[in-house]
């Protein structure tokens, strides 16, 4: 299951730019949660701490908890701006999870076997026709990664959907094809797009 995090969070009184801009002054991100049929509420976050948690990776695939006030509060991180120039945590917003609900994420991919796998030993490279799945998942068991086994892949074959051990309760949202995850492209080929692997299949 993917790691979890939480952070302190403190009632934003007022919003507008200039609210915004007067938190990040005093070392703040802005962020708001909404969700679960209730009303939005915006906080501050202690940036330290909202940057560090972002930078450790699978902020947006993560079950996070919000401190506010002594409230926890169960969310997931739907989308995040960061200052175009200076690349510091600007904004958040967070989406309430319910603990029975199913969320749509974007699951990173896991290959094993690299090292024995035969295309690879006789020269060929591993094309990624996709680093990440959009997945449909428990949002209790986010999964932290769907794992592709090489072990078997010789030249030239592809790497499908099909062949791939989900975890529980988990499946993908293309459901109307057998997608190309990966390629073991031969020595000298062309590496394959995601649009030229998929109308091979």
């Amino acid at each position: 299951m993917a790691k979890s995090y939480e952070l302190k969070a403190s009632l934003r009184e007022r919003v507008g730019k200039g609210a915004a801009r007067a938190a990040r002054r005093e070392n703040l991100v802005p962020a708001v949660i909404y969700g679960d049929k209730k009303p939005a509420v915006a906080i501050n976050l202690p940036a330290k701490e909202a940057s560090l948690t972002l930078h450790k990776g699978g902020f947006l695939s993560q079950i996070g908890t919000i401190d506010l006030d002594g409230e926890k509060v169960s969310v997931i991180a739907k989308d995040y701006h960061l200052h175009p120039v200076k690349d510091f945590l600007m904004h958040v917003d967070f989406m309430r999870v319910a603990a029975d609900a199913q969320l749509t994420v974007e699951i990173p991919v896991k290959f094993e076997n690299e090292a024995t796998c035969p295309g690879l030993k006789l020269g060929g490279t591993l094309n990624i026709v996709r680093h990440t799945v959009e997945m449909i998942v428990p949002a209790n068991a986010i999964p932290e990664a769907i794992v592709v086994d090489l072990a078997e892949a010789g030249l030239g074959s592809s790497q499908h959907i099909s062949a791939v051990t989900l975890p529980e309760g988990c499946k993908p949202t293309i459901t109307d094809r057998d997608f190309t995850i990966s390629t073991i492209a031969t020595p000298g080929g062309a590496q394959a797009t995601e649009e030229e692997a998929e109308g091979e299949e």
